[in-house]
């Protein structure tokens, strides 16, 4: 039971977690790109890739070590469409990470370098759209909680 307790705790604040870093990349997106804000773009980035793993990590833990059981989890359509949109998510989140290694190299040959606007809005589409996956993964997980597999 405690097992239980901490594996959810522990969900739910990585969940807080990978929220707060899309909204501070959502937000350092919608100023001006320099060197500085660049460089917390990819700080943010490498956090938001590191609360990823360990969000999918604790989440199967939680399948196969929490109270409810694997099988609850295995037969839960809910549990399906939540997983795939983290995964969904997890794959959109490439393209924002190779784009920002992509700016950092190029600041690094070129000190003036600033990104072209529509990459930057491109980038900020995609991550609002990660924030909207996000959403409908808190939907499914309050579907899966409250109406089981049916």
């Amino acid at each position: 039971m405690l097992t239980d307790l901490l594996l959810a705790s522990f969900h739910h604040l990585l969940f807080f977690g990978l929220i707060s870093m899309l909204v501070t990349q959502s937000v350092l997106l919608a100023r001006p790109i320099d060197a500085a804000a660049l460089e917390r773009l990819r700080g943010v980035d490498r956090g938001y890739g590191i609360v990823a793993v360990l969000l999918l990590a604790v989440g199967f833990a939680r399948v196969f070590h929490g109270m409810k059981g694997y099988d609850f989890y295995l037969h839960n359509p809910w549990f399906h469409a939540k997983v795939g949109a983290f995964l969904l998510a997890a794959v959109l989140s490439i393209w924002p990470t190779l784009r920002f290694l992509r700016w950092r190299k190029a600041l690094k040959a070129d000190p003036a370098f600033v990104p072209p606007a529509a990459e930057v809005a491109g980038l900020s589409r995609i991550i609002r759209f990660e924030l909207m996956l996000i959403a409908v993964i808190l939907v499914c997980a309050a579907a899966m909680a409250r109406y089981g597999g049916f």
